[in-house]
Formats: C-alpha cells, structure tokens, sequence
C-alpha cells in the first residue's frame, strides 16, 4: 500500500475525532431478521493457506490416502468441519 498522503492523515484524524451521532446513517438499509435469513458467506471467500508439518498416525493418513489425490483437502475438510463444531457449542 502507498503512504497515506498529509491530506489524507489529517481527513481520518478528523474522523476519528467525528462523534457517532454525527454521522448520517440515514441511507444504509436496516438489517433485519428478513435480511439476517437470506444472508450467504461470501461465495468469493477463500481463506489463504498456511504449509506446516503435522505428525499423523500412520492408520490416519494411510485411510485418508485410500481415496486417491486430495488427501490434504480431505483433512482439511475433516479439521474446517471440526472447527466449526467446536464453534458452536
């Protein structure tokens, strides 16, 4: 990213000065129940992948390997799925 110009700095110190009454919020839709039923995650999302090195057992990684190619989105599946299940409770 370019540096901020001193025009630029001064605009957002203004800002962040700027109390939140002050603030025209008038034309943002509100966001009800309705909205909140029909909303997606970001079908363009996608999360950037980290290379690391993980110890398996070798039963584990020999039944994710049984199914050929993509054995590391298989257990990234398994983990995101995981994860996620952890996040609800």
């Amino acid at each position: 990213m370019p540096e901020l110009t001193r025009a630029q700095r001064a605009e957002l110190a203004a800002l962040r000065e700027m109390p939140d009454a002050t603030i025209d919020t008038t034309d943002i839709a509100p966001l009800d129940d309705a909205f909140w039923a029909r909303a997606v995650r970001n079908p363009f999302y996608r999360p950037t992948k980290q290379a690391t090195t993980v110890r398996i057992d070798a039963d584990v990684l020999a039944w994710l390997k049984a199914d050929g190619r993509g054995y590391q989105t298989r257990l990234n599946a398994i983990l995101r799925r995981a994860m996620l299940e952890a996040l609800k409770s």
